[in-house]
Parts: structure tokens; sequence; C-alpha cells
């Protein structure tokens, strides 16, 4: 298994219906049944301190798994962001414990 870091930015104008999805995009990523695992997660702020993005790190076997999970979430299928990457994540420091099986 390998680690992603889902990072985004909203397109300008898109707060309220951010804010109309979020409880359906919130519900999505903690109950699904993809082969995959969000560890963590949430909105990026500016500095006014309002929502304008998303970061997730998410735990899968391959980055397509990954991609395929995004795909079906209401912020994607939306169209919120401008612009957003999708990398594997090294990580190094507060990593969760392995599990086993």
């Amino acid at each position: 298994m390998a680690y992603f870091c889902f990072h985004a930015f909203d397109k300008p104008g898109v707060l309220d219906t951010r804010l109309a999805l979020r409880d359906t995009h919130r519900a999505f990523l903690r109950n699904h049944d993809h082969p995959l695992t969000v560890h963590v997660g949430g909105p990026l702020l500016n500095a006014d301190g309002q929502m304008h993005g998303s970061m997730l790190v998410i735990e899968a076997e391959t980055k397509a798994v990954v991609e395929a999970f995004l795909a079906q979430d209401e912020y994607m299928k939306a169209g919120i962001f401008a612009s957003y990457t999708l990398e594997q994540f090294n990580w190094g420091l507060g990593q969760p414990e392995a599990r086993n099986g």
C-alpha cells in the first residue's frame, strides 16, 4: 500500500456550492466501498479563514484506485476545483501504525 496526497484549490465563487455539498462530501469520504483508506482530510483556508480548497491523505494500492475514488466525490462531480494535484506521499512524521492484514 502507498499513501497519496490530494491537494486542490477551488474556483473563484464556489463557496456556496462547497457548503451545500459539504455534508455529502464528508459522508462519502467516511463511508464508501472503495479499496482505500482516507487517513487525513480537511479544507484549506485562505487568509480570511474561508475555505478555498481541500487536502486529503489516502492510502491505496495505486494512484488509479485513488483517482477512481475521487471521481465519485461530490466536489469533483460539481467541478468546484480550479486545479489539483495527486501525488504519492512519503509519510515520515506521525505515520499511523502499520496494520496487519
